[in-house]
């Protein structure tokens, strides 16, 4: 039976793949144009979650990790996925202590981000967590992790040259930002993320 999915018109579809994060779907579609064509969709089992964990002094916890896909290494903030239907804030606690050791008593969100629109249907939110308290990472076994404490403005640096390249990391810096210069954050914080003479790199 044909359906609409705005300018598509989508004929038939088939499961190509599936593991437990995620899978591939092709649709058999009538294309904005009135031509006929595939479209291939990843499905993702988890809603993607970003923490942007900050110290009373303006310095972020980052995490250092190899990813697999890229084949390098990857200096990120603490990122993990939540199961759909489930409290995304309770997960995002759950993957800053995984990571990190570290448990915040304040959680802000500030992000909703659709991660690439033109291929999956992966969502993102992203926290700010502050009030943190230290412990003892528990990181999942396909994780060897490296963490770090740097500067908010020397992290903003790694965004503007290239160190940093992870999407929700790159969004997350970038909208705290704004946010500190534009009075939404609490202002000692925002003074202490926009303090240039704290910086360290």
């Amino acid at each position: 039976m044909t359906r609409s999915r705005g300018p598509w018109k989508v004929h038939d579809s088939r499961e190509i793949y599936r593991n437990p994060w995620v899978s591939l779907t092709e649709y058999e579609v009538t294309q904005p144009d009135g031509e006929p064509g595939v479209y291939g969709v990843v499905g993702f089992a988890n809603r993607a979650l970003a923490i942007l964990p900050l110290l009373e002094d303006g310095r972020v916890v980052m995490v250092g990790q190899h990813r697999f896909p890229q084949d390098r290494y990857s200096w990120e903030i603490p990122e993990g996925g939540g199961p759909l239907g489930t409290d995304p804030q309770a997960g995002a606690a759950r993957e800053l202590r995984e990571e990190t050791g570290y448990k915040a008593q304040y959680w802000q969100e500030i992000l909703h981000m659709d991660l690439s629109n033109s291929v999956t249907d992966e969502a993102a939110i992203g926290y700010i967590a502050t009030g943190l308290t230290p412990g003892e990472a528990d990181p999942e076994g396909t994780e060897e992790l490296v963490t770090r404490e740097v500067h908010f403005r020397d992290a903003l640096d790694e965004v503007s040259s290239g160190k940093i390249s992870d999407a929700l990391t790159v969004a997350m810096l970038l909208r705290a930002y704004y946010m500190a210069r534009e009075g939404a954050l609490d202002p000692d914080l925002a003074a202490a993320m926009l303090d240039t003479g704290a910086r360290r790199a």
